[in-house]
């Protein structure tokens, strides 16, 4: 076997197992999806249906008077919900209560690219 044809068989190899790798990114892909609704769903799991609307509300930026009108509930109702999703998130203000919520239930995209790279560069090894 020459040069030529080695050359051919390794880059025929490299071709394999980047179709591969392919198929792995598009399945972690979909298994990282499924992993965000799951923290979502956990996470607002802790929180009544009603706690849970007037949260969705303050994620999107809507204030109590906005939240009462789309709700068709008394401010002190909307306070009252804002003051218990605060307990139970053991935080002080809605914006704190925010930034917990897309810490916890958010992945780090960086974190799943450098994994993929990693995966990559183990497979380039092998060939």
């Amino acid at each position: 076997m020459d040069k030529t044809e080695k050359l051919l068989i390794g880059i025929e190899n490299i071709l394999s197992l980047a179709s591969d790798l392919v198929q792995e990114v598009d399945r972690l892909k979909r298994v990282e999806e499924e992993c965000q609704i799951l923290k979502e769903k956990l996470f607002m799991k802790q929180l009544t249906l009603s706690e849970q609307d007037v949260f969705a509300l303050a994620l999107d930026g809507h204030s109590v008077k906005e939240m009462q009108d789309i709700l068709f509930k008394e401010e002190n109702t909307i306070k009252t919900q804002r003051r218990s999703i605060l307990q139970k998130l053991n935080v002080s203000s809605m914006k704190e209560a925010i930034d917990f919520y897309k810490k916890t239930t958010q992945t780090s995209s960086q974190n799943f690219k450098n994994y993929h790279q990693e995966i990559f560069r183990k497979l380039v090894k092998t060939s």
